[in-house]
């Protein structure tokens, strides 16, 4: 069981990142004090993590720290609306925004007397002041096995949750936190810090977990107890769905912002499945390829309609979902200019005859990378473009042919670890 502690209750500020992309920020959290699962009043004191607090950056960061060594990164994500993503590094955190490529800010933390400053996670929530963070790498911030709570407005962490094993990864929404560990999941309420679920999974070394992010009921995925398996959790019906996803072990997956579609991929990483969450049935499958991959991360665009998939192979591949709307009300129908599926095999007229292979879908739009370095995908908010970070600090926003396929074409490269070519 976790222990749970909060400080005084912070001042959430729906435009601290300041955006032209206006995001619905109504129903941030509020922390409260209160009191530990055994009944015990059990605050903890304020830790003091010695910032060296830098405001918004208005100046390049070489301005700042010219002979600044270029920092070790150790996590990235992006924010619940893909405008933002933060990274983790070996001395604090940085926060960036897509669209334009900027540094908004960056937090330093003093690793003199051994205190470290490694961040190994950093979840946004949106575009506001409080973030999740968890200490990592050699010299960690925090213990590996605390969620800090960090309000940026007052440059100090405000409340803090603790497990007896390691946080694999954190996930946010204005209303819960989930803390994803090795085989164990739990669900928190935002205001008050107070456990909701808690759920039992099969081993999750990479913390695999998703949670739509509509204004409407929550939807969670995550790792079942049997291999292949993923379990979906429908809270606002207080239904569970468990879906026999692949044979193979689950390497990724992802939900749609409303939580209806979630798509997969084993640890052969040949195919991506996509299951209607209500119901768990196959809606439709595409191929990455036919030689054994890693998938890194697998995302939704905005309405649906596109799924993009990033893997060891040096490639992000774009595909059409030809799945229809699964709501009234839904925009997911497609137009008569959108394409209508993704490529099919040449051979795919003899499918009856010749392996599945030949008559699988394939991807619409590729991007080229460096094979075998990691690299996480989103979609852009200008229309039909993508966004892709790597691990080695890459930063690519590129633009398919939503009609034509093809291999997409390159907007925008930055090096974010490296401030001079940053800006």
């Amino acid at each position: 069981m976790a222990t749970l502690s909060a400080y005084p209750s912070p001042n959430p500020n729906p435009n601290f990142l300041s955006s032209t992309d206006q995001t619905n920020q109504e129903s941030l959290p509020q922390i409260q004090h209160h009191a530990s699962p055994d009944g015990d009043p059990n605050p903890t004191p304020t830790p003091n993590s010695n910032p060296n607090f830098h405001t918004p950056l208005s100046t390049p960061p070489e301005a700042i720290s010219p002979a600044a060594p270029q920092p070790s990164l150790l996590h990235l994500s992006f924010n619940q609306d893909h405008g933002c993503f933060a990274s983790g590094i070996d001395q604090g955190f940085r926060i960036y925004n897509c669209d334009p490529f900027r540094e908004i800010f960056r937090r330093d933390f003093d690793s003199g007397g051994g205190g470290g400053g490694g961040i190994g996670v950093v979840e946004m929530l949106f575009r506001c002041n409080i973030l999740a963070l968890v200490g990592g790498g050699p010299n960690p911030q925090y213990p590996p096995n605390k969620v800090m709570i960090w309000d940026d407005h007052q440059s100090r962490c405000i409340g803090e949750l603790s497990f007896r094993s390691e946080v694999r990864s954190v996930r946010l929404r204005r209303d819960r936190i989930v803390v994803v560990l090795e085989q164990k999941i739990f669900v928190y309420n935002f205001a008050d810090l107070k456990v909701l679920h808690q759920i039992e999974t099969i081993a999750n070394p990479k913390g695999l977990c998703a949670v739509s992010q509509g204004a409407g009921s929550l939807v969670l995925v995550c790792p079942g107890l049997q291999k292949g398996q993923v379990r979906v959790e429908h809270y606002a019906s207080k239904r569970t769905k468990f879906i026999m996803a692949h044979d193979s072990r689950i390497a990724c997956f992802a939900l749609a912002q409303d939580g209806q579609l979630l798509a997969t991929a084993s640890t052969k990483g040949t195919l991506v499945r996509i299951f209607n969450t209500v119901d768990g049935t196959l809606l439709q499958e595409v191929r990455r390829g036919a030689d054994r991959a890693e998938i890194y991360s697998l995302a939704f665009s905005l309405n649906a309609q596109w799924l993009a998939v990033s893997s060891d192979k040096g490639t992000v591949h774009v595909f059409s979902l030809k799945i229809n709307a699964a709501s009234p009300g839904s925009d997911r129908s497609q137009s008569a200019s959108d394409p209508v599926t993704s490529p099919h095999s040449s051979l795919s007229f003899i499918r009856g005859v010749l392996p599945k292979y030949f008559s699988s879908e394939w991807s619409v739009a590729q991007f080229r990378l460096v094979e075998g370095s990691q690299y996480i995908v989103a979609f852009g908010h200008q229309k039909n473009t993508v966004v892709i970070l790597g691990i080695d600090g890459s930063f690519y926003r590129c633009q398919f042919d939503p009609v034509n396929g093809g291999e997409m074409t390159q907007l925008e490269y930055h090096n974010f670890l490296k401030p001079e070519a940053a800006f």
